[in-house]
């Protein structure tokens, strides 16, 4: 168990923060296998914010990392895996900075094992 009291899971010796991220894994995998998806993406990153320095300080750049990324009916998606406890205020600023910064991405957050993201 973690901090969220999540447990990890490995599938395809590829170890997921939860039994949800893994189970979605598996299941993305069947929608790549079945063309229905393509380019399956595992911890995409993205800038958020640069670096830069104040006050002779130098301040890291803020990155967003998502669980997936894939292109779904010719559009990007990004997608996280989230329980209550783990929509942090961090998590939901970045995700607000996230969708300002890439207004193009087609952002989708996944509650629950039946959740097919709109997928059929």
């Amino acid at each position: 168990m973690n901090k969220y009291r999540n447990t990890k899971t490995v599938i395809d010796n590829i170890t997921f923060d939860s039994a949800l991220e893994g189970r979605r894994y598996s299941f993305l995998k069947m929608m790549e296998k079945a063309s229905k998806i393509s380019e399956l993406k595992l911890q995409p990153s993205f800038l958020i914010q640069e670096g830069f320095v104040f006050q002779g300080k130098k301040i890291r750049p803020i990155i967003y990392i998502a669980d997936f990324q894939y292109i779904y009916n010719g559009i990007l998606r990004i997608e996280d895996t989230k329980s209550k406890v783990t929509q942090t205020a961090i998590y939901l600023l970045k995700k607000k900075m996230l969708q300002f910064n890439y207004r193009d991405i087609n952002f989708y957050e996944v509650y629950k094992d039946n959740d097919l993201g709109g997928m059929v």
